[in-house]
């Protein structure tokens, strides 16, 4: 009998295949359809704090009346919130797999209460992204470390339910960041964010949006850093996301020492039937190399269990290729 069944962050889940934040799971009905697909759990689409404030600046951009910027973006804000909150309540009540709210955030404070909420609503974990992109030519090492703990902390003063970190892949020091949010009670953590890609356009000369999906090609940083940060900060659940397309992608964030695998492009390109394509290779995989369980093969070949952990830090092409003819 073979058991694909996982625990993530303090979730039971039936399988390690999570729908990952898009706009494909910001409709309850749809979230159904994933759910009958075969995903373990989904990830609601995120709400942006930057979207809220900028949402509330362009329709108060002519006013000179900051009493009534005030009600606007109050107004806006609470619009924006209860609409999400409807959106956990009516994927809760279609649903029986658990519900990940997620929410996009660059201050503590304006989250706490929200966060309250969601745990109210009946999510059944909040995903926190937290980044900006540093560009200051003076720039302090510990500054986003300090603001990811910060914003962490006030989290989890506010809610009982699980917090898992989403991180992005420029920063320094990642292990270092890992282990300063587990003790800080992050349960888990998502390796990657994928944001905004700029690109150019010769022709009109403007910036506009790149290609907003992923590719295989993706995969290698997500490997890398699934296998080292399971392998160096034991004790904290790891979420692979970001170049996984197919079972096989799957498998090897598994053995990397990834808890649980996050699709979102595959699932936009080829349908939720990729889900169930994923699950039943997966089964026959592990039927194939006689293992029962996810967890007799999660984490063989991360960061601690290889005869050299070196092969996940080299960087430059020719440590690898300078001893072949």
């Amino acid at each position: 009998m073979i058991d694909i069944s996982t625990h993530y962050a303090g979730l039971n889940l039936k399988n390690p295949l999570i729908v990952s934040s898009s706009g494909l799971t910001n409709n309850a009905v749809r979230n159904k359809e994933l759910e009958k697909a075969g995903a373990g759990a989904i990830v609601l689409k995120s709400l942006f704090e930057e979207q809220i404030e900028m949402h509330s600046d362009s329709l108060m951009q002519d006013s000179d009346f900051p009493e009534a910027a005030d009600y606007i973006r109050g107004y806006i804000k609470a619009n924006q919130l209860n609409t999400y909150i409807e959106l956990i309540k009516k994927t809760k009540d279609l649903c029986t797999i658990p519900i990940i709210a997620s929410i996009n955030c660059y201050k503590a404070d304006v989250w706490t209460e929200f966060a309250h909420q969601i745990q109210e609503a009946g999510a059944d974990a909040i995903e926190l992204n937290v980044f900006s992109l540093e560009t200051d030519l003076v720039y302090e090492n510990d500054k986003l470390r300090n603001n990811y703990v910060s914003i962490l902390r006030k989290i989890k003063e506010t809610v009982s339910i699980p917090v898992i970190v989403k991180l992005g892949k420029y920063v320094d020091n990642l292990p270092a960041l890992v282990h300063a949010l587990k003790h800080n009670g992050a349960d888990g953590v998502v390796l990657f964010n994928r944001f905004y890609q700029p690109d150019i356009d010769i022709n009109t000369m403007q910036i506009v949006s790149g290609n907003v999906f992923s590719n295989h090609a993706d995969l290698g940083d997500t490997l890398r850093w699934a296998a080292i940060i399971s392998g160096k900060v034991p004790g904290i659940d790891v979420s692979s996301s970001t170049g996984v397309h197919d079972w096989e992608d799957v498998v090897k964030c598994l053995l990397a020492g990834s808890t649980t695998v996050q699709m979102c492009s595959s699932v936009y390109n080829q349908g939720s039937e990729i889900i169930s394509q994923v699950i039943t290779c997966l089964e026959e995989w592990m039927q194939q190399t006689q293992y029962r369980s996810i967890d007799e093969f999660r984490g063989k070949l991360n960061y601690a269990n290889i005869p050299d952990p070196g092969m996940y830090e080299r960087a430059q092409f020719m440590k690898y290729f300078s001893n072949r003819d």
